[in-house]
């Protein structure tokens, strides 16, 4: 198979501008004879929803959860990035451009991650627009400030909640064209399976998660927007609905899954406190601008923080990269506080964690200053860990967090199915082998508000795409296939629920493929996972009816995907022979105990393709090309 990414010719900075100009044009009159699905409801999925409504297309929105405002979106707190530069400390759309390729370990397309940065002014100027309350200066400028692996200021925020002030923005906007009768919505539905005819994307499959019923839409083209898959791991920063199944079932149907095993290690989250925790909770990462990140130097000193002497504190990331100090990259600060706790300098009850310290910032800039900034931040923590912050400091200690694989797409964010897009988290595209913070916003509204009503317009104006109803047998063989897995899972009755075997499947996963990874244990991850698939179909149990409210099936449903997904994960992560980002396989390290990428083996996006149940997947490889970047090796000393 042969990846066509479509990239234009020409220079970087006017790419996307005629790009667009090239592309083909539905006439406004007969934009309201294309009907369009889009699945999810966060930030990508309402601002696409939103805008192709406004142009005229017939949108129907799918929506996990009862209202579109519970999206995972609301979770990313700390910012969103843009090259406004209104500190005017140097910041442009070019050192925006670089800070994300190089933060992404050059494992992510040039002229992608050059059209985001282009477009991050565009989302400011539309979400103040919308009335989105950033924060800002006594001047009434919008107030930045920094994030990881930057050296200026790009982040504007709105307190600890940017991003649920972004998403009830792009909400307002939705509603506003379902109150106009061009958007439908459909809440609480789950999505079971696309709808491939001819190659074309054509639909999807639908349960409804109140009344069980399976359900089936047809459409012109379909767009995903469904979010990462970071819960795999069970333990993680996202929302227990956050999952693959839309993803994983397009790639069963012909998507190509890219990078699945390139997960972020988020540095600053609420430690692991109990066995049976269903969920981690992320402190932002925008408390790493005035915090400061120390362990005690001596190992075992038990002593309460607040009487550990200046002198006999590790600022570790300062004193190892002086240049961004605690403002390195989350992979970076990730595997720099796992090191110091396996040395065994942690600190808690665990030993697995490191203190976050807000203390210089509250005796410089004043309660006030630090309230204004993160002051529902540290209600959170308190509130989790019963220790107020303001007079001890914060503790913290990796866990997973954003993903960056996701389905393939070229330029115009379609996938290798005709017809089927894919927006934000869910896609591959921008952010390489590590997310700086602060872009998965950008990301999302780039790919809604920006670039799809643009290239959903050309494939719809250059492509011919024959009336297809969801009366036609492909949809009537989807309902028949999710019916048998469905009443399979309801079918088994052994001595298990699904938490058990995800809870056991995420401990796999962290072991063998998390923050550091070997050869040897990765292999032995897979034939743990192979029989705990085995064990998965024989001793599941799954009480009530499929055609019902029944939350139980709905995990058994996810966790069927996750067990499938994980041997993808371990595939990709043994193929890719380097460490690079927050994957750092220690075969592959520099003297000082860095990534060490190998840029002339493996300088590519690995594109998997679906062969078949109990069949090895296709290696697809897209060569990255950089040409306006020199690859070097990441320093942030």
């Amino acid at each position: 198979m042969k990846l066509d990414s479509k990239i234009p010719g020409g220079p970087l900075e006017s790419k996307w501008d005629r790009y667009r100009f090239e592309l083909k044009l539905v006439n406004p009159a007969n934009k309201r004879k294309f009907e369009i699905i889009v699945v999810g409801t966060g930030l990508a999925g309402a601002s696409a929803s939103a805008s192709l409504a406004e142009l005229g297309y017939s949108v129907k929105t799918f929506c996990i959860h009862d209202t579109a405002r519970r999206a995972h979106s609301i979770a990313a707190q700390g910012g969103i990035n843009a090259a406004k530069n209104y500190p005017g400390d140097g910041d442009s759309i070019q050192r925006l451009f670089y800070d994300t390729i190089k933060g992404g370990d050059f494992r992510a397309r040039e002229a992608n991650v050059y059209r985001l940065a282009q477009i991050s002014n565009q989302i400011i100027d539309q979400c103040v627009a919308q009335g989105v309350p950033f924060a800002r200066e006594y001047a009434g400028l919008l107030s930045n400030r920094s994030f990881g692996g930057a050296q200026v200021s790009r982040t504007f925020y709105a307190r600890g909640q940017t991003g649920q002030q972004l998403l009830l923005g792009a909400y307002g906007a939705m509603m506003r064209q379902v109150n106009a009768g061009r958007v439908t919505m459909f809440p609480r539905r789950d999505l079971v399976d696309l709808v491939v005819i001819n190659g074309q994307a054509r639909g999807i499959v639908v349960r409804n998660l109140v009344t069980g019923e399976l359900e089936s839409y047809a459409a012109h083209a379909v767009v995903l927007a469904t979010g990462g898959y970071g819960n795999v791991f069970y333990l993680s920063t996202n929302g227990a609905s956050s999952n693959v199944n839309a993803a994983w079932r397009a790639y069963k149907n012909g998507a190509l899954f890219a990078n699945p095993s390139f997960t972020q290690i988020h540095p600053t989250c609420i430690p692991v406190h109990g066995t049976y925790q269903s969920k981690l909770t992320l402190m932002s990462e925008s408390l790493r601008n005035d915090g400061r990140v120390w362990v005690p130097k001596n190992p075992g000193d038990t002593r309460p923080p607040d009487r550990i002497p200046e002198s006999e504190r590790n600022y570790f990331l300062e004193s190892k990269y002086p240049s961004f100090g605690n403002l390195v990259p989350r992979d970076v600060a990730s595997r720099n506080v796992k090191q110091v706790c396996d040395q065994g300098l942690g600190v808690g009850p665990t030993k697995y964690a490191v203190y976050l310290d807000l203390r210089d910032a509250i005796r410089r800039d004043g309660v006030a200053v630090v309230q204004k900034k993160y002051g529902n931040l540290f209600q959170m923590y308190e509130r989790i860990t019963g220790q107020s912050p303001w007079e001890l400091p914060m503790m913290i200690y990796p866990a997973v967090h954003y993903t960056m694989g996701g389905l393939w797409v070229d330029y115009d964010l379609m996938s290798n199915i005709p017809g089927l897009f894919v927006l934000g988290e869910c896609n591959f595209s921008d952010h390489g082998a590590n997310r700086l913070g602060a872009s998965a916003l950008m990301q999302g509204l780039a790919d809604g508000y920006f670039i799809i009503p643009y290239t959903i317009g050309g494939y719809l104006a250059g492509t011919r795409i024959p009336d297809v109803g969801q009366d036609h047998d492909a949809f009537k063989e989807s309902i028949n296939q999710v019916s048998k897995i469905l009443e399979r899972l309801l079918s088994i009755r052994g001595n298990h629920t699904p938490s058990y075997f995800h809870r056991e499947l995420g401990r796999i996963l962290w072991e063998y493929v998390g923050m550091s990874r070997d050869e040897v244990g990765m292999t032995k991850a897979k034939e743990m996972i192979s029989r705990l698939r085995d064990e998965f179909w024989q001793s599941l149990t799954v009480p009530g009816s499929r055609k019902d409210l029944n939350q139980t099936l709905e995990r058994a449903n996810r966790v069927t995907d996750f067990l499938e997904f994980a041997e993808l994960m371990v595939d990709d992560a043994l193929s890719r022979e380097e460490s690079c980002g927050c994957h750092f396989n220690v075969a592959f390290q520099t003297q000082e105990h860095e990534a060490l990428r190998m840029d002339e083996t493996c300088s590519y996006v690995a594109a998997w393709e679906y062969q078949g149940e109990g069949k090895a997947a296709a290696l697809h490889r897209e060569p990255l090309r950089f040409e306006y970047v020199e690859l070097a090796t990441r320093s942030y000393k």
